[in-house]
């Protein structure tokens, strides 16, 4: 057990050492294309229109539902604000993930539990990055994790209402980040199928609360607007190939490669306990934990299955990026929390803990996340300094914009986080920046979902009232669903009609992600349309 004194020394630590890497991460860390079109959804949702029937949007509907909350922050403070916001989301989702720990373990482990779930979660570079900018996965984590903690809570009371939470919570998740959908029918099976063991009937009010919330958050969706919705959240996502078979297996020897970096300090303490239970279970005749009840074995169960169902979904994909792992890593991080509070004995807490911490500090300090807020990539022997943060680069374009620009006028790019960052608007079929390019759909397909094909591109580019226009590398360079690289004739064609009818005005060197080049310009004075100097 940890003497209070050790405790508040050991969360004050653990606290610190995640808000500093958060904070770092929020300011300096690189720009993500996601962000644009993300809080760009979020902006269309608190005018009052709805994503599939009204815009494109390719993740199941909560994050721009919630996101509108903030509209006015990121108003005032641009994509800044939405990182905050997420990073609060994020930290939610960890201390969350500490609460399901204490509740796992006997009475006297608890504060140890929750102390190590949390330093794994959020003393981690790598997951502090993924839990700041604006992506799904902060938010996918916290209805996950408080999901399966009122589910936890239901089974030791018994309560109709926590179940039902429980229930609304996981689908939730599942209307956030399509692939955390996974887990409401298996924690539902399992129920069933343990209904006697529990002697509770939970299974029915995770249902009633789970139909509830899927009849609010997920059906009006599906009714406004079927065949887009369908083509978004689930077809489109099964549309890229790996190639080969051998390339197939090496993108996903890679997911597992920089799987095992980004989270080595959580998968080592796994692997170090698991080691240590079979020499145990080799030389030891008698258990030396007391029983777990049969409340809190499932939950570890349901929590293990959970973490490998949606853990063999990313697995499967095409492109498994590792990144996607980060909302279910909180509950990684508390299993392997609870597996190893429950097997050193309560005198050596204290020191698992304060090893644990200068282990995830240790790992953070010598993370490559942190070269990136420094560092633009390596010319031969030379490493390239950035001139200014990634973040700050933003905003200071966004103002160029703005100044070129009325309030609210049109700004034609592929780069969404610039209409952020500006106050400007997106022509139509342009909501997922580098994402909204069809050139295999038909015209009425493409108007039904929101996007454009070779001609209806070609169209606005020579007919867009916007007076700028900006491109970054990322402007005709992706074809969708595919997601593959544009043919150099097409990206010709495109750049001649916007030449055509803009002049470039300056450039911005080693902008947003991947640090290219972004191009600003200005409508021609002999193009018809209204047009305001540079100021």
């Amino acid at each position: 057990m940890i003497r209070p004194l050790g405790l508040i020394l050991l969360w004050f630590t653990a606290l610190s050492g995640a808000g500093v890497l958060l904070a770092a991460n929020l300011f300096l860390g690189n720009l993500n294309q996601d962000e644009g079109w993300y809080l760009y959804a979020a902006r269309l949702v608190s005018e009052g229109q709805f994503p599939y029937r009204d815009f494109a949007f390719t993740q199941a509907p909560m994050l721009p539902i919630v996101y509108a909350w903030i509209q006015p922050w990121v108003q005032a403070w641009g994509l800044g604000a939405g990182r905050v916001f997420t990073a609060l989301l994020g930290l939610g989702a960890a201390l969350a993930a500490s609460l399901l720990a204490a509740r796992l373990v006997p009475p006297e482990r608890r504060n140890g539990a929750a102390l190590i779930s949390f330093i794994l979660i959020l003393v981690n570079v790598y997951q502090g990055y993924y839990s700041t900018v604006v992506k799904t996965y902060s938010l996918t984590a916290l209805f996950l994790v408080t999901g399966l903690w009122a589910l936890s809570v239901a089974l030791a009371r018994r309560g109709g209402w926590s179940a039902a939470a429980a229930g609304v919570l996981l689908v939730l998740a599942g209307a956030t980040r399509t692939s955390a959908g996974i887990v409401l029918p298996l924690v539902m099976i399992a129920l069933f199928l343990e209904r006697r063991r529990l002697a509770y009937h939970a299974w029915v009010y995770v249902g009633l609360g789970a139909v509830l919330a899927a009849g609010v958050v997920v059906l009006p969706f599906w009714i406004m607007a079927p065949e887009a919705f369908r083509f978004f959240v689930l077809d489109y996502h099964t549309f890229r190939g790996a190639g080969s078979l051998v390339q197939s297996l090496v993108y996903k020897a890679g997911f597992l490669s920089r799987l095992i970096q980004g989270y080595f300090v959580a998968t080592g303490v796994w692997i170090a306990v698991l080691l240590g239970q079979w020499f145990l279970s080799r030389f030891r005749s008698a258990p030396q934990e007391p029983m777990i009840a049969v409340p809190e074995r499932f939950m570890i169960r349901m929590i293990w299955i959970s973490i490998a169902a949606v853990s063999l979904v990313h697995l499967l994909a095409p492109f498994p990026y590792e990144d996607y792992q980060v909302f279910v890593y909180p509950l990684f991080a508390l299993a392997v929390a609870v597996m190893a509070v429950r097997f050193v004995a309560a005198p050596a807490m204290p020191w698992l803990a304060t090893v644990i911490l200068v282990l995830c500090l240790g790992a953070a300090l010598s993370s490559p996340v942190n070269q990136d807020w420094f560092i633009l990539g390596r010319d031969r022997i030379w490493w390239r300094l950035k001139d200014q943060a990634s973040l700050w680069q933003l905003r200071e374009a966004g103002a160029r914009l703005r100044a070129m620009s009325r309030p609210g006028e049109l700004l034609l790019t592929q780069d969404p986080y610039l209409a952020v960052e500006s106050g400007l608007t997106l022509p139509h079929g342009l909501e997922m920046g580098q994402f909204s390019y069809f050139p295999e759909l038909s015209a009425e397909q493409a108007e039904r979902f929101h996007v454009l094909n070779r001609s209806q591109f070609e169209t606005l580019l020579q007919t867009c009232a916007a007076p700028v226009a900006a491109f970054s590398g990322y402007a005709f360079a992706i074809r969708s669903p595919k997601v593959e690289p544009l043919s150099g004739e097409e990206q010709s064609q495109f750049w001649r009609l916007v030449e055509d009818r803009y002049e470039p005005v300056g450039d911005i060197p080693n902008f947003g992600q991947a640090f290219t080049t972004l191009r600003i310009f200005r409508k021609k004075p002999s193009v018809p349309g209204n047009l305001h100097p540079e100021s």
